[in-house]
């Protein structure tokens, strides 16, 4: 499909009373694709999918459009999206550690490249701390300094293994055997079941 046809088609996914928070409706999407505007129409379109759950056919549709488009941050958010539908999501309140005390001394690129190891309570067979590995996203920030805050959202590797996670508890972010950073979880979103093709 070419990127029309794919806005058209991620657009007819969208419930038609859906608005974002400036009353931007599907509507007004697609007046946008008639006129060929089609990078306005795809970043409304996005917009519209963060405030609800939508099938993984929309974010796929937007993604492949954001790559014939070359837009990379939006093609890295619909395909991040995408991992999140398949593997559940954590939003967390996230701290590093300050250069000075701990390995990193650069910041973390907040597009999803990194992933991290986690504490999230788990034991190796020999009792001893077992972490588990999550993509690490930055909301609304390209990047995080060492001794920054801000709210993240994690892709585990193995979903099952973060089920008991919980809102309100305090994990430890690590990229070797030092911490690295602490997060309290804001919010869980488990995997989606099969959810119907568009």
């Amino acid at each position: 499909m070419d990127v029309p046809e794919l806005l058209e088609s991620a657009s007819l996914l969208v419930p038609e009373e859906t608005a974002t928070e400036n009353d931007i409706t599907v509507r007004d999407i697609w007046a946008y694709l008639v006129h060929d505007e089609w990078e306005i129409a795809l970043g409304l379109l996005e917009e519209l999918g963060d405030g609800l759950p939508l099938p993984l056919a929309f974010w796929e549709k937007l993604a492949d459009a954001a790559e014939q488009l070359r837009l990379e941050r939006s093609s890295a958010w619909c395909h991040w999206r995408c991992s999140e539908i398949r593997n559940g999501v954590i939003r967390a309140d996230l701290t590093l550690r300050l250069a000075a005390e701990g390995r990193r001394t650069t910041s973390i690129a907040g597009q999803g490249v990194l992933r991290p190891m986690w504490d999230i309570g788990h034991l190796s067979p020999a009792g001893e701390r077992a972490v588990n590995i999550a993509r690490l996203w930055v909301e609304d920030m390209p990047s995080l300094e060492p001794g920054g805050r801000a709210t993240v959202r994690l892709v585990p590797l193995t979903p099952a293994q973060w089920k008991h996670v919980q809102p309100g508890q305090l994990i430890t972010m690590h990229e070797d055997r030092s911490v690295a950073g602490t997060a309290v979880i804001l919010e869980v979103h488990r995997p989606a079941t099969a959810m119907p093709a568009g």
